[in-house]
């Protein structure tokens, strides 16, 4: 994160699962709509993808890179390593 301090965390759970504590500046894109979204990030931009456990995220992860995203990386173990870790989290 620190390599690039311009990248974009993306959340792909649920709304309430993202109002229930998610990283700090992260959006919340339910993995669900990714594909209909995608018109609305830049394709060269740098993005963190995060979900509960990174199931979803590795599939947001798939179809981004198959829509001609280069930069995209997931949180290893989504939010539950993250809290286990004892990082901020953001709630509401």
């Amino acid at each position: 994160m620190k390599q690039d301090p311009k990248f974009v965390i993306i959340d792909v759970r649920r709304p309430d699962e993202y109002a229930g504590g998610h990283i700090s500046d992260a959006i919340n894109i339910d993995s669900a709509q990714i594909s209909e979204r995608l018109n609305s990030l830049d394709p060269d931009g740098t993005y963190l993808l995060c979900c509960q456990r990174g199931g979803r995220s590795a599939g947001a992860r798939e179809v981004m890179e198959e829509a001609g995203f280069e930069n995209v990386y997931e949180v290893k173990g989504g939010m539950s390593a993250w809290q286990a870790a004892g990082l901020p989290v953001v709630r509401g």
